[in-house]
């Protein structure tokens, strides 16, 4: 018989094989052996995914949808913010130093204080602070008295506030740069006015002086001790120097307080999380402000940083040491004159992070 035809044979299994398998005489699970119930064991049954499981998927779904909101709104915020900023020419260019330098400028440009469109015209520079964030040391905040006795390059010698008005930011930042001997990396303007928008937008702030005050020029009615303030006696608290003893000094050590205390309340977790509020005080806050051409929303971030430190218990706030308040050189009025032989060495000592203050 052909090959292809014969019949197929049936492969028996070995007595070997079959003496392992269950239910073989001998063997657990054969009737008479231990392990038998004397029924067929049940197929198994088909697994089912269990709710937990769908439930878990769920929860991480809504957690990650809750994390991209919370990234895109500070990442469409920080954009938005970053559009709205007024960009002026103002740095001059010279080389970096080690310590990271702010000059910020307090005007009276317009009514409301806002620096909207061109913000040099008929400004007055009446607030001069240098704040210094060094490698190491100390930050600070320095402020340079507006009447300051100051070379003013190419334009002789004059109070320094005269050189915004002489040559705007640009040469305002050159001659903070010739007298510190300190290169401004960033210079921010502040529409005083805007100040009171933002007081406002922080649903006011606490601020205190020993002083009893009527005064005509400012507006500002005080009585001895600390108030809470609205915007408008913020200002008037910030502008006020005529009914004070210490004259300049004495208004620039409240226009410390007041960023002060407004710096506080924005840093409250109340703020931080309410995203009207956010939008509030960024438009508030941003009005108010125009700045170098290189400086952008972050680098105002890094400035609140910065001021907070020299804010803070371990910084250091004050002015250049001072020689005469009532200073008379001809051709300027009373003006303020700095130590000339310590002003080197005070602010060599900001930017390297040693300058401490006399107490007085």
């Amino acid at each position: 018989m052909p090959v292809d035809q014969q019949p197929a044979r049936r492969i028996q299994p070995t007595q070997s094989y079959l003496q392992q398998q269950p239910g073989y005489p001998g063997q657990p699970g054969h009737p008479g052996q231990p392990g038998h119930s004397g029924q067929h064991p049940e197929p198994p049954a088909t697994p089912r995914t269990p709710r937990r499981r769908r439930r878990g998927r769920r929860a991480v779904v809504i957690v990650a949808v809750v994390l991209v909101l919370l990234l895109a709104w500070p990442i469409g915020l920080l954009i938005w913010a970053n559009g709205k900023i007024t960009h002026i020419d103002a740095l001059s260019g010279a080389p970096s130093q080690a310590a990271e330098t702010y000059l910020l400028a307090g005007s009276d440009s317009r009514a409301d204080g806002t620096l909207a469109g061109d913000p040099t015209e008929g400004q007055r520079t009446d607030t001069i602070m240098l704040l210094t964030k060094p490698p190491s040391g100390s930050a600070s905040l320095i402020s340079i008295p507006r009447d300051t006795y100051v070379a003013i390059p190419g334009h002789g010698n004059n109070k320094i506030n005269a050189s915004y008005a002489l040559g705007g930011p640009e040469l305002l930042v050159r001659t903070v740069e010739d007298f510190t001997g300190m290169t401004v990396d960033h210079y921010v303007e502040i529409g005083m006015g805007g100040v009171s928008a933002l007081v406002d937008a922080v649903g006011g702030v606490e601020l205190c002086s020993d002083l009893d005050v009527d005064d005509e020029k400012s507006g500002l009615v005080w009585t001895p001790g600390c108030h809470e303030a609205d915007g408008t006696t913020a200002l008037a608290f910030a502008r006020m120097r005529y009914s004070d003893p210490k004259g300049d000094i004495g208004r620039t050590e409240r226009q410390q307080q007041v960023i002060k205390a407004i710096t506080a309340k924005v840093a409250r977790p109340g703020t931080l999380v309410n995203p009207g509020a956010q939008v509030d005080l960024l438009s508030a806050g941003l009005a108010a402000l125009a700045v170098d051409q290189d400086t952008g929303i972050l680098d105002l971030g890094r400035l609140a940083l910065a001021f907070r430190a020299a804010t803070g218990p371990d910084g250091v706030r004050g002015t250049p040491p001072i020689a005469d308040l009532n200073y008379r050189p001809g051709g300027v009025g009373s003006a303020v004159l700095i130590e000339p032989d310590a002003a080197a060495r005070f602010f060599a000592s900001v930017a390297d992070g040693t300058v401490t203050i006399e107490e007085e």
